[in-house]
């Protein structure tokens, strides 16, 4: 068990939550104003590539996460478009904006790589791992928190910022009462359209940010389908959050240990297929016993229609 349970399963841990904690905060603002993103998964595939993209073209890892958000957020705002001013099903929309993602990247990677399945660069830079002084020095915490891309601390700080912005700030109250009553709010004078806008557009950039730490954070490459669900299980983790930051991160973590405990049991000879389904047998099972009765499922009912 000490060999299993170690530090350096913790530190897999931080690695691996981050893509879906950024994915679930994005999720989040989106279900507080009345919004049901489904198409998280794409939009973190879209934000993998792009920053594998970006950092081909620009040669810089700055560059490249700045061309991915850019990237993202264009798409984002199609789906607010769709959804918001075409009146569509937001549900339906997401879908659809999945299955483009999938089938984009793949034709992108043919078209501008010119290879099928993967594309490697062994001179492409990732992102840096940052040590952190003092901290790394300390026996276990410095092995389990140092030594993360920047990204990791970012998803950490975001979810302690959003978690003020939304119960502490006044523009974070008028946010979460277009979710709660968009009638009330709009007779009050608050744009509805524009924060709905805002917060679509927002998750695009964590997202985009969930996509640059899985291409350029944790393998530096990028292959058909890497998301492997975890847009999925971000929006899991927003529902069990109940669209709160900090129970969104808690639940993120949930999904991000599994994910390294089923790397880890690879090396005590259990079976491969069986090791990667636990994060989604956990899934399975929080949606079974842990049912959301607030914003997400409010906002699964409205469909993400404009209000």
């Amino acid at each position: 068990m000490e060999q299993l349970f170690d530090a350096s399963l913790f530190n897999s841990t931080l690695r691996m939550v981050t893509p879906i904690l950024l994915a679930a905060l994005g999720g989040a603002l989106c279900s507080r104003v009345g919004v049901f993103n489904v198409g998280l998964e794409g939009l973190i595939l879209i934000g993998a590539f792009s920053a594998i993209l970006g950092n081909y073209l620009f040669g810089h890892v700055l560059l490249a996460v700045i061309f991915s958000i850019i990237i993202v957020v264009l798409f984002s705002a199609m789906f607010a478009f769709i959804s918001l001013n075409l009146k569509a099903n937001a549900i339906v929309v997401g879908i659809s904006l999945n299955f483009l993602a999938a089938g984009l990247t793949t034709f992108a990677l043919r078209a501008i790589f010119d290879v099928k399945g993967a594309y490697y660069d062994k001179n492409m830079v990732g992102l840096p791992k940052w040590d952190i002084p003092l901290i790394q020095d300390i026996p276990w915490v410095g092995t389990v928190f140092s030594g993360h891309s920047p990204l990791v601390y970012l998803g950490i700080v975001l979810a302690i910022v959003l978690q003020w912005y939304l119960f502490k700030s006044v523009s974070g109250f008028r946010l979460r009462s277009v979710g709660e009553n968009p009638v009330a709010a709009q007779s009050i004078g608050i744009k509805v359209r524009r924060i709905q806008y805002g917060a679509i557009l927002m998750c695009g950039v964590l997202c985009a940010l969930a996509g640059a730490q899985l291409s350029l954070g944790q393998v530096t490459m990028f292959t058909e389908g890497m998301t492997a669900g975890r847009g999925f299980i971000a929006l899991v983790a927003t529902m069990l959050g109940q669209s709160n930051p900090l129970g969104v991160m808690a639940s993120s973590l949930l999904f991000g240990f599994m994910d390294a405990l089923g790397i880890r049991l690879q090396g005590f000879s259990l079976p491969t297929h069986f090791t990667m389904m636990l994060p989604y047998i956990v899934t399975l099972l929080a949606m079974f016993f842990f049912k959301d009765k607030t914003y997400a499922q409010d906002a699964l009912k409205a469909g993400g229609s404009s209000r």
